[in-house]
């Protein structure tokens, strides 16, 4: 056999465990009577995640032992017409194998915590079966090698972490906040498939090594002109921005707090969050063609890391504050993509995942460690002045303080200059209808068609 064979062989082991226990989860949840045991689901996931995390390792060990940059496995060409065919293909190089280890080793992590904390919940089953999607979506996300196959594990990733904000779905803030990032998410992926409709236009495919080069990553030169660079560029980053909560799309990341505690540390406190940093750093050759794309970045990133930071002070729970504070590494992260500094990205990558993933499986008990602590003693901890205490006067801090408490006001905004004129936009074009079908038929619509709805989630998005 062969070392393509063998590259080939364990690149399917890779996608292929978590796809098979997303399957095995999810006809079992469709065909059986009842759910499978916990004891049997967590056996089953552990197995997944240890086949593909020892094949990925395995893959890696080959890498460096053959002094290969760049394994490229194609499973042929899906759709072939004029001016357009689609390839599903996976790259392994020095991007894509770090980040799938880094995504199989905090997912059984969390898997292992989740077969406990989520014990005798009725929910047990769902969790595990949006789980594996979830693992589903990174691995593809984060091998891909057309911009369509990461679009498909971009949508399972965002499927899967909306459905699981709104896990409680017998209390309506946990929906509400779910769909508020579910509307969010489709920004961010209108964004994405406008950019990978662009790209098919310019090159007639979405195979990155079509306008990113052959050359291995991060070494690769894009293949497209310093306009073409930007206009592609500006709308990953949109892409970005609503997948990484940037500016304005930060408000999503705390209500995703509703979700249960293994969900908000693998996906908004290590690995869904970076995504849109990955995104960046997997089209980065194309950054460098356009130095006013690269400003745009670091201005991005850096105008979100301070309003994280002062948001992050404000925060009344634990679980916010250490949301804000993934939010300001992962803007700084994006900032270091922008400046050119790749390799340090990816470091800071893969060491804030695994930071956060502690510190968010480690939050509930935390709290409790600090009542015991304070009942010991028989007062509350003391604390020390912060630095906005200490420096800045106290009308200023004050204003801070609304601002961080508001969040930044983004909400408001989104909801007054985003979403309300789209409201109006539908509402005008369904009075449009309305009055074209009264013109044609000679008479009014129907009075189902007239009845106003019932309130419901969407209407508390206003």
């Amino acid at each position: 056999m062969s070392y393509d064979q063998i590259f080939h062989a364990l690149g399917l082991c890779v996608v292929g465990a978590p796809a098979v226990l997303f399957t095995i989860l999810g006809l079992s949840s469709l065909l059986l009577y009842r759910s499978l045991p916990e004891r049997t689901i967590t056996r089953i996931s552990q197995v997944a995640i240890m086949t593909g995390l020892v094949a990925s390792v395995a893959i890696l060990a080959m890498m460096l032992a053959l002094g290969r940059r760049h394994v490229p496995i194609a499973l042929g060409t899906w759709v072939l017409i004029p001016h357009y065919h689609f390839v599903v293909k996976f790259e392994f190089d020095r991007l894509s194998v770090p980040f799938a280890i880094l995504t199989f080793v905090l997912c059984g992590t969390i898997g292992a915590f989740a077969s406990r904390y989520m014990h005798r919940e009725p929910g047990y089953n769902r969790f595990f079966v949006l789980y594996s999607l979830f693992v589903l979506g990174m691995i593809v996300t984060s091998l891909s090698g057309t911009i369509e196959t990461l679009f498909s594990g971009w949508e399972m990733v965002g499927l899967s972490s909306a459905l699981l904000v709104a896990f409680f779905h017998e209390r309506p803030a946990p929906v509400r906040n779910g769909l508020r990032v579910w509307v969010v998410y489709r920004f961010s992926d209108a964004a994405l498939l406008v950019a990978s409709v662009v790209l098919h236009h310019l090159r007639g495919g979405g195979d990155f090594d079509k306008f990113l080069g052959s050359g291995p990553w991060p070494d690769g030169q894009a293949l497209v002109t310093g306009y073409e660079a930007l206009v592609v560029g500006l709308l990953l980053l949109a892409a970005a921005a609503g997948k990484s909560a940037l500016i304005p799309f930060s408000g999503w990341l705390p209500r995703a707090m509703e979700g249960p505690t293994p969900s908000s540390a693998v996906f908004y406190g290590a690995l869904s969050v970076h995504l849109g940093a990955f995104l960046l750093l997997r089209v980065s050759p194309l950054l460098e063609l356009s130095p006013l794309l690269c400003f745009c970045v670091v201005v991005l990133g850096l105008s979100t890391a301070l309003f994280a930071a002062i948001a992050g002070h404000a925060q009344t729970d634990i679980k916010s504050a250490l949301c804000f504070a993934s939010l300001t590494q992962v803007s700084i992260i994006v900032a270091e993509i922008g400046l050119g500094l790749r390799y340090i990205a990816l470091i800071h990558i893969l060491g804030h995942a695994c930071l956060r993933t502690l510190q968010f499986v480690r939050a509930p008990t935390l709290l409790q460690d600090r009542r015991i602590l304070e009942n010991a003693i028989g007062e509350r901890l003391p604390r020390m002045p912060g630095f906005w205490e200490r420096k800045i006067s106290e009308r200023t801090r004050i204003w801070l303080y609304r601002f961080a408490i508001e969040r930044g006001y983004l909400d408001s905004f989104l909801n007054d200059y985003i979403v309300a004129p789209f409201l109006r936009i539908f509402q005008w074009c369904d009075g449009f209808e309305r009055r074209s079908t009264d013109l044609i038929t000679g008479g009014k619509s129907r009075e189902s068609d007239r009845t106003e709805p019932a309130p419901g989630p969407l209407d508390e998005l206003l």
